[in-house]
């Protein structure tokens, strides 16, 4: 019989909990309802329909954090606990490393051996794979993509979250377009939302440059320049064979994914430029989570 291990991925704005079976396909997926009141107790019963919806038991579970070095808060340990009796007790993992380990074992860089993740949502999140293995550094903090420093320029919010986090993440997003508005451009986002610029999401920026809005057309180009120099930066020091993009890259990659290769390929040496993949992510929402599931195998073999 296969055996059966849970991942919950914490990282975003919908947190999600998938079942996955030892070749990495997924059994069942779950995620919490909108404002879930308490938190441990809708965690625990997502977990419970998931597990349920695999048709199994799961011998080990994972739960993947936005930050690396973070610990799971004490009160989703007991309620993952709760909901998966017998199985190994839930331990954490950085987004971006689960994000790397999913995209090697099941996805878009399967077969390489020197692999970089990035994705932005609610926070940027980047991964990396050296000869095969998850590198998390000295102290478990690489892939702190957020705080590359990326702007010479020193802000208070680069201080609190990080240079690209501030600029990329779907806060970031928003943010540069309500300057642009605040500073006399036009945007019909602004009257999609009635003239309250905070009810402007990334989704309805995203959105706008899709339909031909002008400034959020500039927002998007923007952040493709941000990634492609960030991704530049860990490609310069880390020489992958690919560089897998996730979250909302991967999902506006019709509109990001040229201009980030221009910009990465542009700041790289000509030789490594040359053989570098960038690729987008193959696993869609689940990824981070199929890659805290898989990292729970590992820890319970």
């Amino acid at each position: 019989m296969p055996e059966l291990t849970l991942g919950v991925d914490f990282s975003d704005s919908v947190t999600r909990a998938v079942v996955v079976d030892d070749s990495g396909r997924v059994l069942s997926r779950e995620q919490l309802p909108p404002a879930p009141g308490n938190i441990a107790d809708a965690i625990s019963d997502t977990a419970r329909k998931a597990i349920a919806g695999a048709g199994g038991n799961v011998s080990a579970l994972a739960v993947a954090l936005p930050q690396a070095g973070e610990p799971v808060p004490a009160e989703i340990v007991a309620a993952l606990s709760a909901a998966a009796p017998g199985a190994r007790a839930a331990t954490a993992i950085a987004a971006g490393t689960a994000a790397v380990i999913a995209e090697h074992w099941c996805g878009a860089a399967r077969g390489f051996q020197q692999v970089i993740t990035c994705a932005i949502g609610l926070h940027v999140t980047a991964g990396v794979l050296i000869n095969g293995a998850p590198w998390a550094g000295a102290r478990g903090l690489a892939g702190s993509i957020g705080w590359l420093a990326l702007n010479p320029v020193e802000r208070e919010d680069y201080r609190r979250h990080g240079g690209l986090e501030a600029e990329v993440a779907a806060a970031g997003i928003v943010r540069r377009l309500v300057w642009r508005i605040k500073s006399g451009d036009r945007s019909a986002v602004a009257d999609h939302v009635g003239g309250d610029l905070t009810r402007i999401t990334a989704d309805d920026v995203l959105q706008g440059a899709r339909v031909g809005d002008g400034v959020c057309i500039s927002v998007v180009r923007d952040t493709a320049k941000y990634v492609g120099m960030a991704v530049a930066n860990l490609a310069t020091m880390l020489d992958p064979e690919v560089i897998v993009l996730g979250g909302t890259l991967a999902s506006s990659g019709d509109m990001m994914l040229d201009a980030i290769r221009v910009e990465c390929s542009r700041r790289l040496r000509p030789a490594q430029a040359e053989h570098v993949r960038i690729v987008l992510s193959t696993l869609g929402a689940d990824g981070v989570a199929i890659g805290a599931a898989r990292s729970a195998a590992r820890s319970a073999a």
